[in-house]
């Protein structure tokens, strides 16, 4: 029997938080009030992403999320506060999942480790709190998911596609079948290089570099990283 997947933190906060409201609360100040207007959860994550509400209201909200944050008074304020980051979060965390192939839930935690972290170094001077946390934090998980993808065990290290010790995000492979009973190669070669080398490299020019350019019959993507480009080689005299 197969056990229903977990469900993240991030759902477990968004399920938790939105409706109750803490005290004291959240204002906005926009000029309208001197005290700043009140404001509910709900309304102050609007404004926290709004383009439009001035950049110093929004800069203000966010230096008072970082004095809940550092709240030691046994209230519910710190995890209101992931609550409160969770749409600046969202998209970076289906990229790097999606790029790395790895568990949404390792992205999320890594994510709110990094939020946290840097809710914890705001300083009073910061004119915008908001972008140096999340910017922080975004930077802070995909750090955390590639090492964890380079560190990934494996049991045949060939079947990876990438050279042991190589910091490529992605791979190349030249794959050269030769026609049984023709001189030349007699085995089937697959060549790798690491994605980020192969730009900026004149595609003619890698034929030559790896000594097959008057037999590879065929080069693709090996479909991990970002596409860079696309190569079609032939044989020597042969149209394809």
């Amino acid at each position: 029997m197969t056990l229903p997947p977990q469900p993240g933190i991030f759902a477990v906060v968004e399920r938790r938080y939105g409706r109750s409201e803490l005290t004291p609360p959240l204002r906005l100040f926009d000029g309208t009030e001197p005290n700043g207007a009140p404001l509910t959860l709900a309304r102050a994550r609007q404004l926290l992403y709004d383009r439009s509400v001035n950049l110093s209201a929004r800069a203000a909200l966010w230096h008072q999320i970082v004095e809940r944050f550092r709240l030691d008074d046994g209230s519910e304020w710190p995890t209101a506060v992931v609550w409160l980051g969770l749409p600046g979060l969202r998209r970076t965390a289906y990229k790097i999942a999606w790029r790395f192939r790895a568990e949404r839930g390792d992205v999320e935690s890594e994510l709110v480790t990094g939020y946290l972290e840097a809710l914890a170094e705001v300083g009073a001077e910061d004119s915008d709190p908001g972008g140096s946390v999340l910017r922080s934090a975004c930077s802070h998980a995909w750090d955390a998911c590639r090492t964890a993808r380079l560190e990934t065990a494996v049991e045949d290290a060939e079947g990876v596609g990438v050279p042991i010790g190589s910091e490529a995000d992605g791979c190349w492979e030249a794959d050269h079948d030769p026609i049984p009973g023709q001189l030349g190669l007699s085995a089937t070669v697959r060549i790798t290089v690491p994605a980020h080398r192969v730009e900026g490299v004149r595609l003619g020019a890698l034929a030559q570099a790896w000594g097959v350019a008057g037999t590879a019959t065929s080069v693709g993507h090996s479909g991990r990283g970002r596409q860079v480009a696309k190569l079609s080689l032939r044989r020597s005299g042969r149209s394809r």
